[in-house]
């Protein structure tokens, strides 16, 4: 039996207008160092968008939060924080900010399967289920 592997990840947030301190979940990124997993998985729930700023271009935060997904692949198609290595560039997507785009705080946890504690972490912190 595989023993778990510890995970850190941090919820994505979307803060429209960050002097009201206002935001929505809309993904999750995780690192988990003995998978040598980085990964993102973003949704953004236009409707929730629009309901907290009318006006927000969603193609332009869209495009930004797919940054997240290609910080997290590497390589040269992410610039040049897609070249350092998998924990700096892990260090980087969840340094506190104060724009748009932010991440919350890191929290820890165990898996078998990164990729799907990440999906289960954007099932229950990021997508909205309908009411019963």
């Amino acid at each position: 039996m595989p023993t778990p592997s510890s995970f850190d990840y941090a919820i994505i947030r979307l803060v429209p207008r960050v002097e009201r301190e206002e935001f929505i979940n809309v993904g999750v990124v995780l690192f988990c160092v003995q998978h040598r997993f980085l990964g993102a998985r973003v949704e953004l729930d236009t409707a929730r968008l629009k309901a907290l700023s009318p006006d927000a271009d969603v193609e332009l935060l869209a495009g930004h939060l797919e940054s997240f997904r290609r910080v997290c692949v590497g390589g040269k198609d992410a610039g040049p924080i897609g070249r350092l290595p998998q924990k700096e560039r892990w260090h980087w997507l969840v340094a506190p900010r104060s724009t748009m785009l932010q991440t919350g705080p890191v929290h820890a946890g165990l898996c078998d399967d990164p990729d799907r504690a990440l999906e289960h972490l954007l099932d229950t912190m990021v997508r909205v289920k309908p009411a019963t």
